[in-house]
């Protein structure tokens, strides 16, 4: 109901208007269970709370609503840098917003912008599709970025992150390798389920061993990941790192260690952010601010009616082999601060 008002929400909530007036400005004199039933009504109603919000939706803002579950590291920077270049080129801005956990506070965040955005760019890995269905506010034109499914038809950007695990399984093989590390990425984030079922497949078809270490994308979870392999005494000549942060994490704790890369271990990472370059990391370069680009402008084609087929979108990336993997390659020193 996208015209829904405060008293839509109340008789669907069955509390008064006032009640939902207090939920809204976050007042403590209501009780959780009206909270609730505010919220879920909210949420069924697709009710934006604000009227001037409403009256913008009439209009274009040229503004384009960007939700991300994060706003730190390389990835995103690469990123938010190549949907900015496309939106500038096509006179758009962007409004930006961060969401760290929850399909609630993602839904909060749509709603937010709506009136003000005319349209939304949603990357939301770590939601399922009904999740998804469920937060993204009826009627908005959206475009998804590696997330789960269409979500109720949007079209989407996604990355073949299964070619870019299988790649990287290739190459070790390849190399002789036969004892791997997976550092893997959170569970219930769509992009570190895919690597990592690929790369477990990839590897045990070829006849080699693989153990999988969950990290969090955090350059400490990988070096966290190669101290406990270390400690337990448990052999391998391989690690594949989910990210390219992991993987930086893993080459500090490898020459802490003592151990030489890649004689010893080779490693590898995934996403090719400019960090992998100065390192001499082997990794799958993704192209990030192109998937950023690509995103924002099917968006635009969409708002102004130009010609562009819908459905999921599927970018293949790349293995690019570095020092990490290749001895022949220009040695890079992993001791240095990074």
């Amino acid at each position: 109901m996208p015209d829904a008002t405060i008293r839509d929400v109340a008789r669907r909530a069955q509390v008064s208007v006032a009640s939902v007036s207090r939920v809204l400005n976050r007042l403590d004199n209501v009780s959780e269970q009206t909270k609730s039933r505010v919220s879920e009504a909210i949420r069924e109603l697709g009710y934006v709370p604000h009227a001037g919000a409403r009256s913008l939706s009439l209009s274009r803002t040229n503004a384009i609503g960007v939700v991300l579950p994060d706003l730190h590291g390389e990835f995103f920077s690469e990123l938010v840098r190549g949907m900015d270049q496309e939106a500038a080129r096509r006179g758009y801005m962007l409004l930006l917003s961060n969401v760290h956990h929850g399909s609630e506070q993602s839904a909060n965040a749509m709603r937010a912008m709506r009136g003000r955005v005319d349209g939304l760019i949603v990357l939301a890995p770590h939601l399922t599709e009904e999740e998804l269905s469920s937060t993204i506010p009826a009627g908005s034109p959206a475009i998804l970025l590696n997330t789960r499914g269409d979500a109720g038809g949007h079209p989407g950007v996604r990355l073949d992150n299964a070619a870019g695990a299988r790649a990287v399984a290739e190459h070790l093989v390849s190399l002789g390798r036969t004892r791997m590390l997976h550092i893997a990425g959170p569970a219930g984030n769509i992009d570190a389920q895919e690597r990592a079922s690929a790369f477990e497949e990839a590897v045990r078809e070829r006849g080699a061993f693989v153990h999988t270490i969950e990290g969090d994308f955090a350059e400490e979870s990988g070096a966290a990941a190669i101290e406990a392999m270390l400690q337990s005494g448990q052999e391998f000549d391989a690690v594949f790192a989910a990210n390219d942060m992991m993987a930086n994490g893993a080459l500090q704790a490898l020459f802490r260690a003592g151990v030489r890369v890649p004689d010893q271990v080779a490693v590898v990472g995934f996403d090719d952010i400019p960090l992998a370059r100065h390192i001499g990391l082997t990794t799958v370069r993704v192209r990030i601010a192109e998937l950023g680009e690509r995103a924002i402008y099917r968006l635009i084609s969409t708002l102004k009616g130009e010609a562009e087929p819908g459905g999921q979108e599927l970018h293949r990336p790349e293995l690019v082999i570095r020092s990490t993997t290749d001895p022949k390659a220009p040695r890079i020193d992993h001791s240095r601060p990074t």
